[in-house]
């Protein structure tokens, strides 16, 4: 299992959520086997994004996607505030 990380600022979650759920249908395309969304502790603007996938390449295609086709469109990517820190992570134990 391999998890594409992805984290970034906010400014609404609503909104932010909305445009998620949005792509629902995208992520089950793409291989998207499970998914967590986090904030820290006190920083409601603030959201961690684990999705699951079950090889790199996949995890690799869909952090591509996210790059070139939803984060480079403000009306796909609303409430979006600055640069997201995005990963792929690999088990190790």
């Amino acid at each position: 299992m391999f998890t594409l990380s992805i984290e970034h600022a906010i400014t609404d979650y609503p909104t932010w959520k909305g445009a998620f759920d949005g792509f629902a249908e995208a992520r089950a395309q793409a291989g998207v086997q499970s998914q967590r969304i986090r904030r820290p502790v006190g920083d409601e603007h603030y959201l961690v994004i684990e999705l699951d996938f079950s090889t790199r390449e996949q995890a690799e295609r869909f952090r591509r996607f996210l790059n070139n086709v939803i984060w480079t469109n403000d009306d796909a990517s609303p409430a979006l505030a600055g640069e997201a820190q995005v990963r792929v992570l690999e088990p190790v134990a």
